[in-house]
């Protein structure tokens, strides 16, 4: 287990939801409505912070305590071994939530789903449209 991640255990935890303008504080968002975004994905998440040269492992199999069906979890890694940060605009969790909202919008994967679904209206949302890829 430890090798190439030294302390995943110790880098912070970013669920979706904490960004998620469709949720509720006592949901479990964290930041201004006004400064979140419309459902990210921990793939957003992860490009985000890739962009951000910050290293981060997404974690599939977790899920968001209040919320179970909300799967997956991001963990980042603010500072390097020594304490010094990889991104000097970015350092406390707050300030990635931010940084990581206000680029998920403009993700590339995001920009030609807005086209489409601006299109079609909007029907019953289910929750079964996630996914099918499963560990075993």
């Amino acid at each position: 287990m430890d090798g190439d991640l030294p302390n995943i255990k110790k880098w912070i935890v970013m669920y979706p939801v904490y960004i998620n303008s469709k949720k509720t504080v006592a949901e479990g968002r964290r930041i201004g409505i006004t400064k979140a975004c419309e459902n990210p994905t921990c793939a957003e998440i992860g490009d985000c912070c890739s962009y951000l040269k910050l290293p981060f492992a997404i974690e599939i199999d977790k899920a968001y305590p209040r919320d179970f069906m909300q799967r997956g979890r991001v963990r980042v890694s603010l500072k390097k071994e020594d304490g010094t940060l990889y991104n000097s605009s970015i350092s406390s969790r707050k300030q990635l939530m931010f940084r990581v909202a206000e680029m998920v919008p403009r993700h590339s994967g995001r920009t030609k789903k807005q086209e489409t679904a601006s299109t079609s209206t909007a029907g019953p949302s289910t929750k079964s449209g996630k996914g099918g890829k499963k560990k075993r």
